[in-house]
């Protein structure tokens, strides 16, 4: 004899309805998976990013820990996560390159420089040095540079 299942319909209570909008709130405002990749990101991941944003691959370790650093200290740590997962957030992209060139912190309250001597503007700019630093021999100003 066979047996007959009885079923009853899904039915929505207010409850539930209120349970699940509530949560879909609260995930769009986490900004998940970019947040919990934020464990993961440490100074080598930062140094990759760094290298793929700035176009170098010689990249101080010791500046990119102070800078990473830095941006933790303004809460940026899980938005470097997130670019460095493939979010596209051209902003801190800037400052991050900014921070490189011009060896400030991104946080507008420290004054003390990441680096001045290795900032990547002195590169850029091959033509003058850093202040205050002697750019060769004694008398070497007087001979021309290089074309």
């Amino acid at each position: 004899m066979a047996q007959s299942k009885v079923t009853t319909p899904a039915t929505l209570t207010r409850r539930g309805l209120l349970s699940a909008v509530s949560a879909m709130s609260v995930l769009s405002l986490s900004q998940w998976p970019g947040r919990a990749l934020a464990a993961d990101l440490d100074v080598d991941a930062f140094l990759a990013l760094s290298q793929e944003l700035v176009g170098q691959d010689n990249l101080s370790t010791d500046i990119a820990s102070s800078m990473l650093t830095a941006f933790s200290a303004i809460g940026r740590e899980d938005d470097i996560s997130a670019l460095a997962a493939g979010e596209s957030d051209d902003d801190l992209a800037n400052s991050i390159v900014a921070s490189w060139y011009t060896g400030e912190s991104p946080d507008s309250d420290d004054l003390q420089m990441l680096s001045y001597t290795d900032a990547l503007i002195w590169q850029a700019m091959d033509y003058t040095k850093p202040l205050a630093f002697c750019g060769g021999g004694v008398g070497y100003w007087s001979d021309p540079p290089e074309a």
